[in-house]
Formats: structure tokens, C-alpha cells, sequence
């Protein structure tokens, strides 16, 4: 049995692989017990790990329950990230966004592995004889779409996502879980603007996306009139330009009536302007305590799951005497700081 000592954590291999809950790593370690053993290798490259981090984390925590090393051979990096993100993607149980993002991680290091996209994908001729399926000359992006059941399109938007994933996590350590579970979800826009960002604007990209959103107001039961809609009626308009049936319940007096025909020029008065315009500000209600407990709320979770995930990820902080000396006097402070804020509270009672 090899020296657990001898295998490493790559952080940017162990990033490609969505972390396990709490519960479901609680049943894991219970299921490695009542076996008696770790069923499934470690798999290693150059004593590097890229598949097996919960296993090596509880073979390390029960240095008794005897386990086994597979050695992977890859021709670089590249194919050993590419591996991690095919290996992923066999799961059941990922989340669009994981899955989005394993499937721009892969595209980003096949990518790495052509001089070029213009021409034939040289990644595809080292493993075109494992699928006798695969046509020839056929371009990564458009295979990737192919293995994963996806689309050209959603490839391309993959890996623009999975680069400001990476940049949001550089950023600020912990958004990627947050993005990546579902906790926070950003538009394709805004976590792509984060990798297009100057390194020193980042944080506060990131600080913005991670905002509670506001609820979305209540569907109407009739939704408003679309743009291209009956023509107003006045004296330039023919009965034969009205439609056949009466609606089912008549516009506000305010809301103007848009041409119905395509290309016809829009019939709207000064008043009629103005009233639109006016009609589109509403005065912005101040946020509250009673708004804001969700910051407060969001607050404590977020640190206890960081502080969970680094844990499990690195058992060593709690193990090693001058790291656990290190966390303790960070929770002194948060004593402190909880401490000062309950006197504040009842001087308020």
C-alpha cells in the first residue's frame, strides 16, 4: 500500500471536481467504515490526484482502513485536466452549472493542446482510434457538443462561463462553490465581465453578483400589450385596419395602442409621450432592517460553508498544532466580536 504521504493535492486539479455536501461526506466516510476498506482507488498522476480527494481525506483521517493507488498515465497537464472533466461529466448528479463548467474547463484544455482552430483538432487524432464513430477532421468545439449532448453554441458559452468562474474565485476564494451549487447565480453576462476585468476591479464584480437579487414582481393575469399591437384609432386609420374581434378587456387610457401592421409608422401624440415617460419612474422604496436580515443570514452561512469546505479539503489546519493555534485565536475573535454585538443589543432593549 503506497505512503499517503507520497500522493499531492493539485488545487487546480481539485478545483474541477464538485466538492461533496457535508452529509453526503459524512456517509461516505460511514460507508468506508462499515466496509472496512476504500472500495475505490485513488487515482494518481506523478503522485498527483485527479480523482479520489474525499477518499485520500478520510484514508488520512483513518490511517487504518487500507486502500489502493492507481497510477494514470497522461502526455501533460492538459490531458490529465481533460480526463478529470470527462470523468465528471459521467456523473448523475451535477448542476447545469457544474456541468457548464466542467464542459468549458474541457474545451479550454483541448484548446491548449491545437497550435490552432483553424485546422484538423490534433487532440482528436490521439484518441480517434477509441471511437471508430468519430468523423474525420472533425473540430473540438463541435465534438465536445457531441459527446456531451450539448450544442456548438453552448460550448462556446461554456468556456467563456468557466473562465469567469476561475476569475471570480481568484478574486474572491469560495464564489465558485457558491456559483457552481447554486447559490448564487449570476447572468452569462455578468460572470463572463468578470474574466474581461482589470485584476484591481474584480473583488467588487464579484461583491455585486453575489448580492441577494430582488424578488421578481408577481405575473400579471394579463400581461401587457406587446409592441406590435392594434393601431390607434383615428382618422387616418380604416375600419378594415380594426381587428375582427373585440378584446377581452380594454387597454388603461394611458398605455398607448402600437401599430398592428409591420412597418406601419407609429400614430402616438406629444401627450401620449410624455405620459409614457412619466410612467416608467416610480420612486425607489429604502431598504430596511427587516430587508436586509437576508445579508446578515447570507453572511453566517456563507462562513460556516467555507469554513467546512476548507476543513475537509485540508484536515491538517485542525491536526497541525500552530494551524489549530491559528483558528482558534479567529474564533476568539469572532467570540469577541459576537460578544460586543449581544451587549449592543440589549443596551437597545
Amino acid at each position: 500500500m503506497m505512503n499517503l504521504n507520497a500522493l499531492k493535492i493539485d488545487p487546480e486539479f481539485q478545483g474541477k471536481i464538485p466538492p461533496l455536501t457535508f452529509e453526503e461526506l459524512n456517509q461516505l466516510e460511514a460507508n468506508i467504515l462499515r466496509d472496512g476498506r476504500i472500495i475505490n482507488p485513488i487515482i494518481v498522476w506523478q503522485g498527483l490526484i485527479v480523482d479520489g480527494h474525499n477518499r485520500y481525506t478520510i484514508a488520512k483521517k483513518h490511517p487504518e482502513i487500507p486502500f489502493t493507488v492507481h497510477e494514470k498515465e497522461f502526455a501533460s497537464r492538459y490531458e490529465a485536466i481533460i480526463w478529470i472533466c470527462k470523468n465528471q461529466l459521467g456523473r448523475r448528479n451535477l448542476t447545469p452549472e457544474q456541468k457548464k463548467y466542467l464542459v468549458g474547463k474541457q474545451y479550454e484544455a483541448e484548446k491548449a493542446l491545437i497550435p490552432n482552430e483553424k485546422g484538423t483538432n490534433q487532440y482528436t487524432s490521439l484518441v480517434g482510434g477509441q471511437n471508430d464513430h468519430q468523423p474525420k477532421n472533425e473540430k473540438t468545439r463541435a465534438r465536445i457538443a457531441r459527446e456531451t449532448n450539448t450544442t456548438d453554441s453552448f460550448v462556446r458559452r461554456a468556456e467563456h462561463f468557466a473562465k469567469g468562474v476561475d476569475a471570480a474565485e481568484e478574486a474572491v476564494p469560495g464564489t465558485r462553490q457558491k456559483v457552481l451549487s447554486g447559490e448564487v447565480k449570476p447572468t452569462a453576462a455578468e460572470i463572463a465581465s468578470v474574466a474581461r476585468a482589470p485584476p484591481e476591479e474584480r473583488p467588487a464584480l464579484v461583491a455585486e453578483i453575489c448580492k441577494p437579487k430582488p424578488p421578481k414582481p408577481l405575473a400579471q393575469k394579463q400581461k401587457a400589450p406587446p409592441a406590435i399591437a392594434a393601431p390607434l384609432p383615428d382618422a387616418s386609420t380604416s375600419d378594415e385596419e380594426a381587428p375582427d374581434e373585440e378584446p377581452t378587456s380594454a387597454p388603461a387610457p394611458s398605455e398607448p395602442i402600437f401599430p398592428q401592421k409591420e412597418n406601419e409608422p407609429l400614430k402616438v401624440d406629444r401627450q401620449q409621450i410624455l405620459e409614457i415617460a412619466n410612467n416608467r419612474y416610480h420612486v425607489k422604496q429604502l431598504a430596511n432592517g427587516a430587508a436586509m436580515l437576508c445579508e446578515v443570514s447570507g453572511a453566517a452561512n456563507s462562513m460556516m460553508r467555507r469554513w467546512e469546505s476548507v476543513f475537509r479539503d485540508y484536515p491538517d489546519i485542525l491536526s497541525d498544532a500552530e494551524n489549530r493555534a491559528s483558528v482558534e485565536r479567529t474564533i476568539q475573535k469572532l467570540r469577541d466580536y459576537l460578544k460586543n454585538l449581544e451587549d449592543k443589543m440589549e443596551e437597545l432593549l
